[in-house]
This record gives structure tokens, C-alpha cells and sequence, in this order.
């Protein structure tokens, strides 16, 4: 009798996936994914039962940074034989909870997601957890007062991004006394990326008196973004100024932004790197190329590339093992001192 309800359970599981196809399609899921064998002795004991499926909901596809970090999770997925559905948000907080929603009406076995915003996901993360699916949360993270809604969260330490990127001002400047006056280009207001970038930047230049902020805009991460608020500066009156003050410094959240202005800058004969001192976060290969150019002086890697690490906790959980609760990427700095010819391609 028990065997026969097994079977009966897992003939259930699997016709309700078969039925819900018509949902996943409707809210333009895609599933990609591979049917070879792993070499990962981790999943095999999974795997001879049936296959691992993940449902991954991405925020969109903004920036090179963001289409390689999707890429990332669709390789090792398919490198490690598990198959993923993949949900573009465009943008758009209530697109991820639909997809979500569908995920869990799905019966995959684990949710993957890069939350657009902190805020607003406890609800469907308690449906998910309900619902026995454990939930990874990458890149960005979530502000919840219940842990227990996800299972572990992946990602880079952005309030440290925004140190690194005030520490290289310091050491920049470390002979100047005048006061230096820095522009901000934000990245997506209400995002823990943007907060931890904002946070970790004032951190170290707070006791700084030659550093002033003075002016603090979002661009939304959007290389568009970056140049339309390039263009509205220097339409006034051609020179990089807020307000009649001059401005020393751009810090940018992104390179998408930081290209943007770089694209205006051309137009109006201004020599990033030189005439005004640009500090960038992502490291794309344009900006490292920028770097190596003389057109921005620095650039805090955040790292994209966090599909293996992710296939290997799904693995894990869906053996019933267990992962850390917070696992930060390691990265680096790169600047106008160094020897930038030797770094291999970013393939972002």
C-alpha cells in the first residue's frame, strides 16, 4: 500500500507540472536545461529519481552585467543537468511575484530569484515555504523580519563596494586639501545594491571634510539613464556643473550609467578620467577597457558570474543538505595604476 501511494504521489507531481504548462507559458517562462549526466556526485542520488527543476526569476535585462549573470545561471544549469525556467521581470516587482506564484503551482524544486526591490516579498516567499519549495535569493537582497522565508542568499557585500570606491578617492587625493565635490548617480532607489552602495560610500568619507556630495541622482542602473541625466547637466551651459558649482567627482552605482555619461562626454569635449575623476562599480569589460584608456580611474568589480555556486546549493538542498545562510562573492578593484593588460576577458 505505501509503495502504491508513492506512486501515486509522484504520478500527481508530475501531472500537475504537465497541466500547468499552459500557466508557465502565459506568464513567458522559458525552460532551459540539459538532460546529460553530471559529473557532481552530489546530485546523483537525486537525480536517479527524477530531475532537479529550478524556476529562476531575473529582474531583466538592463545592463551586460545582468545578461551575463543570467547566462551564468543557464550554462551551469544546464552543465549540471538541471532544468531551469527562466522568467524575465522587466523591471517590474509584481511580474517576479507572478512568476513565483507560478513556480510554486509548478512544483519546482527550488526558487531562485534576484529581487528587484527589498521590500514587499513576504507574502509569496510564506506561500513558497508552504509549499515545502526553499527560495535562493542572488545578487540583491530582500528586507524581511522572518529569515526562515528563504534558504540562503548569494551575492557580493555592496556596502564594501561602496568602501573601496571611497578608499580609492582617499588614496587618489590623499596630497589635496581643497574640497572636492562629488556627483552620485544611484542605481534602482529601494534596492539593496543602491542602499548598500550609498551606505558603505558615505561610511568612509563621512570624517572626510574635502569631500562633499553634492548632488545624488538615480539613474536606475540604466545606461540610457546615465545619459539623459549627462545631457541635462551639460545642456545649461556645456561644463559639468550643479548649480554653477564644478563637479570633481562622479561615483556611479554601474557601468551602464558610467558609460552613458561617457557617451555625452565625447559629444561635448569632455575628458573623463582627466577633466573629472569617475569611479565605477561592476567592471564590465567596456570599463575596464575605460580604465586602461584613461577615461575612468577606477572600477569596484561586483562579480555576475554566480550560476556554478547556485547549482551547487540547489543540489544540495535537493538532497536535504545543508547550505550556509549568506555566502559573499569575492572581487576586486581595479584601477588607473594598474597593469590592466594581462586580465582575462570578462565576457561581460
Amino acid at each position: 500500500m505505501a509503495r502504491t501511494q508513492h506512486r501515486n504521489n509522484h504520478i500527481s507531481r508530475y501531472a500537475i507540472r504537465f497541466l500547468t504548462l499552459a500557466l508557465i507559458i502565459a506568464f513567458g517562462l522559458t525552460a532551459t536545461g540539459c538532460s546529460k549526466k553530471t559529473a557532481n556526485t552530489q546530485t546523483e542520488e537525486y537525480s536517479s529519481s527524477r530531475n532537479i527543476i529550478i524556476g529562476f526569476s531575473q529582474i531583466g535585462a538592463e545592463s551586460a552585467w545582468r545578461t551575463c549573470n543570467t547566462l551564468s545561471m543557464q550554462t551551469a544549469a544546464a552543465e549540471a543537468g538541471i532544468q531551469l525556467i527562466y522568467s524575465n521581470a522587466e523591471q517590474k516587482q509584481e511580474n517576479q511575484i507572478k512568476a513565483i506564484r507560478s513556480f510554486i503551482v509548478y512544483q519546482v524544486d527550488v526558487i531562485v530569484f534576484v529581487p528587484i526591490v527589498q521590500d514587499g516579498w513576504d507574502n509569496v516567499l510564506r506561500e513558497a515555504k508552504e509549499a515545502h519549495i526553499p527560495v535562493i535569493i542572488i545578487d540583491r537582497k530582500i528586507r524581511t523580519s522572518d529569515e526562515s522565508l528563504y534558504a540562503a542568499y548569494i551575492g557580493a557585500d555592496h556596502v564594501e563596494e561602496g568602501r573601496k570606491a571611497a578608499r580609492f578617492l582617499q588614496e587618489k587625493y590623499k596630497n589635496t586639501n581643497r574640497t572636492l565635490n562629488i556627483m552620485e548617480l544611484r542605481g534602482t532607489d529601494g534596492s539593496s545594491v543602491t542602499d548598500g552602495r550609498y551606505q558603505g560610500f558615505r561610511e568612509v568619507l563621512e570624517d572626510d571634510s574635502r569631500f562633499s556630495i553634492i548632488y545624488s541622482e538615480t539613474g536606475d542602473f540604466l545606461r540610457s539613464m546615465g545619459k539623459e541625466l549627462a545631457e541635462r547637466i551639460l545642456s545649461v551651459n556645456g561644463k559639468l556643473q550643479v548649480n554653477g558649482t564644478p563637479v570633481d567627482i562622479i561615483y556611479s552605482h554601474n557601468d551602464s550609467m558610467t558609460l552613458g555619461f561617457l557617451d555625452v562626454f565625447e559629444e561635448y569635449g569632455i575628458q573623463g578620467g582627466k577633466d573629472v575623476t569617475i569611479v565605477s562599480v561592476d567592471a564590465e569589460q567596456a570599463v575596464i577597457d575605460a580604465v586602461a584608456e584613461g577615461k575612468v580611474n577606477c572600477v569596484v568589480e561586483c562579480n555576475p558570474k554566480t550560476g556554478p555556486l547556485v547549482m551547487e546549493f540547489v543540489q544540495r538542498l535537493a538532497n536535504n543538505r545543508p547550505i550556509p545562510k549568506i555566502t559573499r562573492i569575492e572581487e576586486t578593484v581595479f584601477t588607473e595604476n594598474d597593469d590592466l593588460s594581462a586580465i582575462e576577458p570578462r565576457g561581460y
